[in-house]
This record gives structure tokens, sequence and C-alpha cells, in this order.
């Protein structure tokens, strides 16, 4: 197995976040990074490879201390460094300011970004149960009809960020916030899936440059 100075420079992790930034690379190479060097025999990215399979999705930033010890050889240095890493950023992103969403008006607030798009944009917020967002998600670009909203693709980004409700929007070029038949049928659609899965559609609102529409207001909902 090739060693981290056998690389390529411009495919090394420090080298490719010096030019390219953060956001451009892989999970493997972040967590790299972090440890600076591998084990014996095996480089420092194909270890990053080998932990983030033993810790997949958000296992690794709840694992132990001993877990983490344990691992590939990695020992005392390392694991701390990883566990330090993940504890700063739980404590930078608990004072993060969070958007509460108690009435349609504020969700017109929270679509500045698309109030005057030409095309339509269907946007989902996730909220936890003191309906502050914890994620907004647009889900779809274009015209919208009943068959192009699909509760999964609405939904599957709501149980992974365990939301407790979802508000739905999108907006109306034309600048007529008056729902259309599709505009109820998704409503309705989403409505039911949210009943099997337990997580309420609190609202679907209908944004315009200058106006708004509630269809939970409209007993849509």
């Amino acid at each position: 197995m090739p060693k981290i100075k056998d690389i390529p420079k411009v495919d090394r992790p420090r080298e490719k976040l010096e030019k390219y930034g953060p956001e451009k690379l892989s999970d493997p190479e972040l967590l790299a990074i972090l440890l600076r060097t591998g084990t014996k025999g095996v480089n420092v990215v194909e270890l990053s490879k080998k932990i983030l399979r033993k810790f997949p999705k958000e296992e690794l930033t709840q694992a132990s201390f001993q877990d983490l010890k344990n691992t590939f050889g990695l020992g005392k240095s390392k694991a701390a460094e990883i566990m330090a890493c993940f504890e700063l950023g739980r404590r930078k992103l608990k004072g993060k300011q969070s958007i509460l969403i108690l009435s349609p008006k504020d969700v017109w607030e929270a679509c500045k970004d698309i109030r005057d798009h030409k095309k339509e944009h269907f946007v989902v917020f996730y909220l936890d149960t003191r309906n502050q967002e914890i994620q907004r998600e647009i889900i779809s670009v274009g015209i919208l009809n009943a068959n192009l909203i699909h509760p999964r693709e609405v939904f599957e980004p709501a149980v992974r960020h365990t939301a407790a409700h979802i508000i739905v929007a999108h907006n109306h070029p034309s600048g007529n916030p008056e729902p259309s038949d599709d505009d109820i049928a998704i409503t309705k659609r989403l409505q039911e899936a949210g009943k099997i899965l337990g997580i309420e559609v609190l609202d679907h609102v209908i944004v315009t440059k200058m106006a708004y529409l509630s269809l939970k207001d409209k007993k849509y909902l």
C-alpha cells in the first residue's frame, strides 16, 4: 500500500484543501487531515476509509474513547483528537441561531430567495418539537404536479434529521398565490404520508413576491 508521500501532491488531502477548500474533500480525506498519519502498513487515507466503514454515518461522532483507541491501532492521541473535534463542533452548533417558524408570514419571510423566481421551487422546512428550523431543503425545481413530488423525497430527510414536523412551501411565478388542483393534491398526499410516519405536515404555504397563502388557513389541511 503506498505511503502518503508516494501519492501525487495534487491528490493529497492537505494540498487539496489548500487549493480547493474543505467542501471539495471526501469524508475520508477530511478525517485523514485530522489524523495526520496512518498506522503501520496503512496510509492515513486508507486508515480513514477503514474507520468510516466501521463507524458509518453518525456513529463516529458518538464513538467512545475506548472504541476509538482500540480501532485499527489508533491509540490514545488520535482517539482524543477525533473526540475533541466532534465535541467542539457540537458546542459551536448548539450556539447556532435557529429560525422559529410559527406562521405563514414566517414561511414567506424565510422564502425570500425563491419568491420571485421564474420557476417554481418546492421547499421543505424540517422542524423540531418547538417549531425551530433544523434544515431547509429544495426538493424540486420546475412546474409542480402531484406526480413529481414524491413523499419519499420529502420525508427521507425528515427521518434523517429527526424532525417532528414539516412545513412545505413553493412559489408561484405568476404572482397569484391561489392554489391549483395539483397544489391541493400534493398537500393531501403529503399529509397522509406524514400521518403514517408520525411527522405532521403543519402547513403548505404558497409564496409570491408580494403575497402568500396558507392552505391550512384555507382548510385544505
